[in-house]
């Protein structure tokens, strides 16, 4: 059974409001469509797919546990980061800078792809990948 292109994460952030403003303002997703799911939250689009989720306050019932907004949870295992592919390396490295998001950047060795680290405010780890070309 092989698996096709990851559809979406879900983060429960401590504070909705302000993540939801992280994801849109500062890395320009857009909030879009979602189903009346009975709890506040919101969808966030990049290019036309609802990629990224965002948990509002639920209460438990069956097959749903509510851990809370503490930020760290054991039960995630090893995760470490999610990936976007990205495009105008100078303006994401201006927007970041203008809006004080702290930052790292690299370039790959050999294919001269260029990479943008930073945490979202739950410290969730984001990664930003450029074509070779933008790394010049």
């Amino acid at each position: 059974m092989p698996l096709g292109v990851l559809q979406h994460y879900t983060i429960e952030p401590a504070d909705l409001e302000r993540t939801r403003d992280f994801y849109c303002e500062v890395l320009g997703l857009e909030v879009g469509e979602r189903p009346p799911l009975g709890f506040p939250g919101y969808w966030l689009y990049s290019g036309g797919v609802a990629t990224v989720h965002l948990l509002g306050p639920r209460k438990p019932r069956e097959g749903i546990v509510v851990r809370g907004t503490e930020k760290h949870f054991a039960d995630t295992g090893r995760f470490d980061h999610i990936a976007f592919a990205a495009t105008d390396l100078p303006a994401v490295r201006e927007r970041l800078q203008s809006r004080q998001v702290a930052f790292r950047e690299q370039v790959i060795p050999r294919s001269g792809a260029a990479q943008i680290f930073l945490f979202d405010p739950d410290g969730v780890g984001v990664e930003l990948n450029f074509p070779p070309p933008e790394s010049a």
